[in-house]
């Protein structure tokens, strides 16, 4: 039986860090396995007479700081030839994001198995898809309208204000009753109320960690990353400066996985990184989740072996 054919469509392969990036632990690992790796980038997609192509470049990696990558000429290949293709290109999910999903899902209906489900992504907003499961979140409004966030803010006292497609703590702000820059804050975010936001009642417990819980398939890895943010910050965002240590789960954070896991695994959400603040699920992560690595060295894990491992076993079905 030939090796299995992995895609995955990523960022530029030179602008990531390897010792912390996810996606290049899951290439170390398909390439331990014996796969063969077929490097794309969103741009190399492309559709000719309802069958989708991508300009493609064989991909080894060794696992080092520099010199990590070696990529072969360009090549082109249908995405149906593929046996598996992992979408693991970063926000901003925008209009090109979406069409590159319409592209993976023709190779899908082929067979191909496509990480994460491609109409599962278009569906399930990081911040939004969390109003499926009321039962594990904060109080939470969406709005675009000041009135609307101010009276939210009059009831909780204390909020937070983000972007629905926002990412590494980008337009995070905590907003306090009586605070004076309220509405620059709230006009900032929803850009003069042309676009809707997430308000949520403050959650204290943030100075303990945002804890970043993987799932594979609906089920939790038992240990969570939690990242404490600076000193003067609210944000437990490594991108915003927070440092981070790995925590085991409690029972609590098992509970929302509970909660949560079946839908995931229901929507083709085999690889989903969960935000939890406290006792309070605050965002589902399905694009490209991170913290494998963290996690792995934490506790002498593999996690991308796990997953690699649901993967061969959904080729085998």
């Amino acid at each position: 039986m030939s090796a299995p054919k992995l895609g995955i469509v990523m960022d530029a392969i030179e602008t990531i860090k390897p010792y912390k990036d996810s996606s290049f632990a899951m290439l170390l690992e398909a390439q331990r396995r014996g796969w063969e790796i077929n490097y794309i980038q969103q741009q190399d997609l492309y559709m000719h007479d309802s069958v989708a192509y991508a300009d493609c470049q064989h991909l080894q990696v060794t696992d080092q700081t520099s010199h990590f990558f070696k990529l072969s000429t360009t090549y082109t290949q249908a995405l149906s030839d593929l046996d598996v293709i992992l979408m693991r290109k970063d926000p901003p999910f925008d209009l090109e994001y979406i069409y590159s999903t319409y592209l993976l899902e023709q190779a899908e209906e082929q067979g191909t198995l496509v990480i994460n489900r491609p109409q599962s992504l278009r569906d399930c907003n990081e911040k939004l898809f969390t109003r499926e499961f009321p039962q594990c979140c904060t109080p939470t409004r969406v709005a675009r309208k000041n009135a609307r966030i101010h009276e939210f803010l009059r009831q909780h006292q204390d909020i937070i204000i983000k972007p629905l497609d926002g990412m590494g703590g980008r337009s995070i702000f905590r907003i306090k009753r009586d605070d004076p820059n309220t509405n620059a804050i709230i006009e900032s975010v929803t850009e003069h109320g042309t676009r809707q936001v997430m308000v949520q009642r403050f959650i204290p417990e943030i100075i303990e960690g945002d804890k970043r819980i993987l799932l594979i398939d609906g089920k939790p890895i038992p240990y969570a990353l939690a990242r404490i943010p600076a000193s003067g910050e609210n944000r437990g965002n490594l991108a915003a400066g927070a440092t981070s240590k790995g925590v085991p789960l409690t029972d609590r954070d098992h509970w929302i996985c509970q909660q949560i896991g079946p839908k995931l695994k229901d929507k083709g959400l085999v690889f989903v990184g969960i935000d939890v603040i406290g006792d309070y699920l605050t965002e589902i992560n399905v694009t490209s989740p991170t913290c494998i690595r963290e996690l792995d060295n934490a506790f002498d894990l593999n996690i991308s072996g796990e997953l690699f491992d649901n993967i061969e076993d959904k080729l085998g079905e």
